[in-house]
């Protein structure tokens, strides 16, 4: 599938890049972007462009905190047509929940895992791309504009409990915004991205809340785009990735979440062009890729959190997918990053 955003997930770029300095024509014109393509906050742009450009600004600029500048410039109205749907649902938890619901067209790339352990909530966000790509600076800005969006819910002076990135550090002297922004003390070479949250705080009221706009607006976005803009496959695709770390990612358990019998969505699958084994392998592929990327996180781990019940399972399905055992795909991509870091300038 087209790995797609709008264009507003750049929001915030050309001013940050202006602080800097920087002159961001020559990196639009190397990712192949435009800025007269990023005018209009609605139109699509290739992901994996995206990413790159944030990248490779971070690199010319010599700020690790670009994507998190970002953030800084962002607000609900961001996200477009489905913001009026998120920003005034009666509680965070059923905000996040009108995130998750609307990914496909805000960021499709972007999966958003809400999982509770003992009393407290665990954002962690991960993207789902055909192959992996370095991503500080998007992950930064994701976690920023989460972070911001909490906070336009349950009131500036709310704070998470802490903000884990799978990255390492920036300078001291870049430090200050994450205050500014996550109103904690951040945590870095974490084995996930993501926010912890208080269990309380998914039902705290929003008291910005309108339950008449938000439902007037949904009616409106589901009548005026949802058959033009999303697919069968891709509303699959996000149910597997949500069910997957509990291991329900079945076509059973995705049918009954979209109110389906299994034949109906099967048929619906089949005139997209696909299969749920497809999907379900092809999330597998993407995920499996970016939590080996990460050397922190232990091959077990990724194993559970791929839906597999033994770590045997798991290796006997990477080597037919991969052609090779999940430990030897993290070395031999930890000799690649390395080669290219040498014939690269670093930040």
């Amino acid at each position: 599938m087209a790995e797609l955003v709008r264009a507003a997930s750049l929001t915030g770029y050309f001013p940050v890049m202006r602080a800097l300095g920087a002159d961001p024509r020559p990196l639009l014109r190397e990712t192949g972007l435009s800025a007269d393509l990023l005018a209009n906050p609605h139109q699509l742009i290739s992901a994996p462009a995206a990413f790159r450009l944030l990248e490779r600004s971070a690199e010319e600029t010599g700020c690790l905190t670009l994507g998190l500048r970002m953030a800084e410039e962002r607000s609900t109205a961001n996200l477009g047509v489905t913001s009026l749907v998120i920003a005034h649902q009666p509680t965070l938890g059923d905000v996040l929940q009108a995130l998750r619901e609307y990914r496909n067209r805000i960021n499709s790339t972007l999966v958003l895992h809400v999982e509770q352990v003992e009393g407290e909530v665990v954002l962690r966000e991960d993207f789902a791309l055909n192959a992996p790509i370095a991503a500080r600076q998007s992950t930064d800005l994701a976690l920023g504009v989460t972070a911001r969006l909490c906070s336009s819910v349950l009131g500036e002076l709310w704070a998470p409990l802490s903000i884990c990135f799978a990255h390492g550090p920036p300078p001291a002297a870049d430090m200050p915004i994450f205050a500014r922004l996550f109103k904690c003390r951040p945590e870095f070479n974490c084995e996930f991205n993501g926010l912890v949250l208080r269990q309380e705080d998914l039902v705290r009221p929003n008291l910005r809340a309108d339950t008449d706009l938000a439902l007037h607006a949904r009616d409106l976005i589901e009548s005026a785009m949802a058959p033009a803009l999303r697919t069968t496959a891709q509303d699959v695709e996000q149910s597997i990735m949500l069910f997957l770390p509990s291991g329900r990612a079945t076509i059973q358990h995705c049918a009954a979440a979209m109110g389906l019998t299994v034949r109906t969505l099967q048929r619906m699958l089949d005139a997209d062009g696909t299969s749920f084994s497809d999907l379900l392998g092809r999330a597998r592929m993407q995920l499996s890729s970016q939590y080996l990327a990460n050397p922190r996180t232990r091959v077990t781990d990724v194993a559970e959190m791929l839906g597999y019940g033994s770590i045997g399972a798991y290796t006997r399905w990477h080597v037919q997918t991969f052609g090779m055992s999940p430990r030897q795909w993290r070395a031999q991509n930890l000799r690649t990053r390395t080669s290219l870091g040498r014939s690269t300038n670093p930040l």
